[in-house]
């Protein structure tokens, strides 16, 4: 390991506080447990510091009356990088406990980044985080997250939502989304990919939650639109217009863009956009080839268009992305 990557490295863990309430449900307590929790100093030393934080007098049970142990309190969440408040019961949902919602309000204060999952959005809505932000929750909460929180920009098709220093994320799988998106941000695709590896789930999904609300017709429509997306995706440095796009599904150009925005939730230029800018992060990290190189393969032509549509996607320049995260990226291998 070179000098300049051993300066990169963080000195201390990032501190992740989960708020743990009663009754919550299993899954989402157990992907921030998973993702941060897990030794992973073989990618990046240090990792990550879970701490379980208990929101409530305990002891505490998951839905399934698993015992979690939560040797750290609210006190602890304001002393954390980032505060994550997990799914939760309804009745936690509809009133929370009022030291959550100060907690999170005295972290938000102090500049913590603040994440919710799934129906954890509640929490973070009561406690006035979400105000004019963009949000999301889970599907099935659609109706009744934005009746009672009319001052949220509340994004019901998202997957997972990022404004400033605050997160949400949809029902169950999208915290995966969303945890593995903060590993990205924090550490870099390479790390993030390899998370992802391990946990043997997909390093990015495409689209938003509309794609999982019934009726269930996406595995028809997966079938015929996968193969275009795989030839897309190794054929990213040649112009990528709807009409060749639908011309290589077989179907006419209104067709093939209307389905495929009805089973990925995006555009056909969106999402090609979105598969280049991840495809420079990668070479970005990876290799030691110039922008110029880099804007060729990915099929933005020259250096200022990859440069102008990579900072609009990630806010920061190309250049500051290799700075940051190259040294990182290789030193997970």
């Amino acid at each position: 390991m070179s000098a300049t990557s051993r300066a990169d490295r963080p000195s201390r863990p990032h501190v992740v506080a989960l708020a743990v309430t009663d009754a919550a449900p299993i899954f989402e307590l157990a992907i921030p447990c998973e993702v941060f929790g897990v030794d992973r100093d073989d990618l990046v030393s240090p990792w990550y510091e879970l701490r379980l934080c208990a929101a409530e007098p305990g002891p505490l049970r998951t839905a399934a009356g698993l015992r979690v142990d939560t040797p750290y309190g609210l006190d602890d969440m304001a002393a954390a990088d980032t505060v994550i408040v997990a799914a939760c019961a309804r009745r936690v949902q509809l009133a929370p406990p009022q030291g959550l919602l100060e907690a999170v309000r005295a972290a938000h204060g102090l500049g913590r980044r603040i994440v919710s999952l799934c129906s954890g959005a509640y929490v973070l809505a009561q406690a006035g985080v979400l105000k004019g932000r963009a949000a999301t929750t889970h599907w099935m909460n659609t109706g009744d997250f934005g009746h009672r929180f009319p001052d949220v920009d509340f994004r019901p098709s998202a997957l997972y939502t990022e404004d400033g220093t605050v997160l949400t994320s949809a029902g169950s799988g999208a915290a995966v989304d969303l945890c593995l998106h903060l590993v990205r941000g924090d550490f870099g695709s390479a790390v993030a990919n390899e998370v992802a590896r391990r946990m043997v789930v997909p390093p990015h999904r495409e689209g938003g939650q509309t794609q999982y609300v019934t009726p269930l017709v996406r595995p028809t429509e997966d079938a015929g639109l996968e193969p275009v997306l795989r030839w897309a995706r190794g054929n990213l440095h040649e112009p990528l217009t709807v009409r060749r796009l639908a011309r290589e599904a077989q179907l006419g150009e209104r067709t093939f863009a209307r389905r495929f925005r009805e089973t990925m939730g995006t555009t056909p230029l969106q999402w090609v956009l979105q598969q280049r800018v991840r495809f420079a992060q990668e070479l970005l990290e990876t290799t030691d080839e110039p922008v110029e190189v880099v804007a060729r393969r990915t099929g933005f032509g020259s250096a200022t268009n990859l440069r102008y549509h990579f900072s609009r996607t990630t806010t920061v320049s190309p250049q500051t992305y290799r700075h940051v995260f190259r040294h990182r990226a290789a030193a997970a291998g």
